[in-house]
């Protein structure tokens, strides 16, 4: 199994589970950060199935201000479903891996001001290929949010609702770039800013 993926599975206390707005936790130069990408990280034990995994209900999850906005931001996670295939290859080194279902009914509060801002469960599916060098591409479609902090590529901090498509990079370290983005995008932050 690739070696950052490995670390994300062995700390699944810190992954969330949802499919169409999906958690991975990572830590990153020694700062606990929090993903939202479309990508599903299950329970060791689903990996590697056909089977379908649900998310534990309700996650909550506070951003200090600056990460995934200019303030303090709350997100609660509830519901989802996914059905989660890996590939691998003829040494089971895992390759490629496809999520697709239904995710989690999410909320979004502006801890400052108690604005509030909710997306119901819809649909997605990703894809990730693993590559040699420890890094991963995701291609993901639906409705998908992508929280992206500072030392990603754009620079965040920024949390943006895609419907549609985003193809993103995530390299050995845990560093996000965004590729390519097709689609509509809201601007959570900006909403809950108003």
């Amino acid at each position: 199994m690739n070696a950052p993926f490995e670390k994300i599975v062995k700390n699944r206390s810190r992954t969330l589970k949802s499919s169409a707005h999906r958690i991975a936790v990572r830590r990153h130069r020694g700062v606990l950060s929090v993903m939202l990408v479309a990508l599903i990280l299950t329970l060791a034990a689903v990996l590697g199935s056909a089977s379908p995994a649900t998310a534990a209900d309700p996650t909550v999850i506070d951003f200090p201000a600056g990460t995934a906005c200019d303030f303090d931001l709350r997100v609660e996670i509830s519901g989802g479903s996914n059905v989660v295939k890996e590939f691998v290859d003829k040494n089971g080194n895992v390759v490629r891996m496809l999520f697709a279902g239904k995710g989690s009914a999410l909320s979004f509060t502006n801890l400052s001001t108690g604005a509030t801002f909710s997306l119901k469960a819809n649909g997605a599916v990703t894809h990730i290929t693993f590559n040699p060098d420890g890094s991963s591409t995701s291609d993901i479609t639906g409705h998908n949010v992508l929280i992206l902090f500072p030392t990603d590529v754009p620079a965040g901090p920024s949390t943006t609702l895609h419907v549609g498509r985003v193809v993103f990079t995530v390299d050995s370290s845990g560093v996000f770039t965004v590729q390519e983005v097709s689609g509509q995008t809201t601007d959570i932050c900006a909403v809950l800013s108003e």
